[in-house]
């Protein structure tokens, strides 16, 4: 296993974390101080994989890369952009993304036969069914407590995991690698805990995909070719049939506002919030796509894959005015660049009251 591209990716993330850090400790925005955690979490796991690279792995190493960066790290940027989004309805989405965290983890159980699962996979599809219903309900009575039930689910998920960590023996040596890369794979660690990685990845890693859509959409310059509507004073039958359609709308209009975000992109009128979320949501998708891949035996990707997803993250985090309005060395008073505030999208017409007034 290489040592260059893990520390790297390491040493980029860290410095990520403390300059969300910092700007959290100016503006005590909460998504800021989220982020900054779940950043974190990625940069220790990175460097369990550099150490382990220099000097060889062993026990601790391996089981704090398997929760800081296998369990805990897609769950936890997932909850930040539950928290920046908290005054939209884009709590149906998380709703949506805890609904398929608990399918998936079902059928991850059904496709593989993990060893010392027992119960957990049907618990975790009702624990997730109850979030969900949970999340969906406050974001329908427009109240912005939603993303405190978000964080309920991935803060419990990761006590949880601790937990069952703790009272995992291991047998020697200790740790489990790929033969053919030398990448470490979870088959040492019983069926409950490697069930909770496709259940917080799986929340977190929709989180940020669906986050970054919906964001792009809302400040984005919009054609809207399907008519849609969330406002939660219409008929409970039209609502639901609003609420199925919602996504499909939103996808046909985004595809149709793009000309025009191009336009508005080459005449410098562009939202800083659309290509900042374009980058996370590929970020995103190459940080699941790596997991994804290495649950499936394949992790000849998943190196270059977290390096080049943090490189995305990052960049879609410094363009957004929202995480950082100016640039300065952390925890200084030197600053390398500062923005001017950006005019606020304004709600959209199709999503009626509680939308984004971002």
């Amino acid at each position: 296993m290489s040592v260059v591209l893990p520390a790297a990716t390491s040493l980029i993330a860290l410095f990520f974390a403390l300059a969300l850090l910092d700007q959290w400790r100016v503006r005590r925005q909460p998504f800021q101080l989220i982020w900054a955690l779940g950043m974190t979490f990625f940069g220790i796991a990175s460097g369990c994989e550099a150490v382990a690279g220099a000097v060889g792995w062993s026990e601790p190493l391996y089981r704090t890369w398997y929760l800081t960066g296998a369990v805990w790290t897609a769950g936890w940027l997932g909850l930040g952009t539950a928290f920046l989004l908290s005054r939209t309805r884009f709590g149906y989405a998380f709703a949506f993304s805890l609904v398929l965290a608990g399918i998936f983890t079902l059928l991850t159980q059904r496709r593989y036969q993990y060893e010392g699962a027992g119960s957990a996979p049907i618990l975790y599809l009702i624990a997730a069914a109850i979030l969900s219903v949970a999340v969906a309900t406050e974001t329908y009575f427009a109240n912005e407590r939603w993303p405190r039930i978000a964080a309920a689910a991935v803060g419990g998920a990761t006590v949880l995991s601790l937990g069952l960590m703790v009272a995992t023996t291991l047998p020697a040596p200790g740790y489990a690698l790929d033969p053919a890369t030398g990448v470490p794979t979870a088959e040492l660690f019983p069926g409950s805990l490697r069930l909770l990685t496709p259940f917080l990845n799986v929340t977190g890693g929709f989180s940020l995909l669906f986050g970054a859509i919906f964001s792009a959409y809302v400040f984005m310059p919009k054609r809207r070719v399907l008519a849609y509507s969330l406002d939660p004073n219409q008929k409970g039958d039209e609502f639901l049939f609003n609420l199925l359609i919602a996504p499909v709308a939103i996808t046909v209009n985004l595809v149709a506002s793009l000309p025009g975000a191009v336009r508005a992109l080459l005449a410098g009128r562009l939202h800083s919030r659309v290509p900042a979320t374009i980058l996370i949501a590929i970020g995103a998708f190459l940080a699941s796509s790596g997991d994804a891949l290495s649950r499936f035996g394949i992790t000849s990707f998943f190196t270059m894959g977290k390096f080049l997803a943090v490189i995305f993250l990052f960049g879609g985090f410094l363009v957004s005015v929202e995480a950082f309005s100016e640039l300065r060395i952390p925890f200084t008073r030197v600053v390398l660049a500062r923005r001017r505030p950006e005019e606020p999208a304004p709600p959209p017409a199709d999503m009626g009251p509680g939308a984004p007034v971002h």
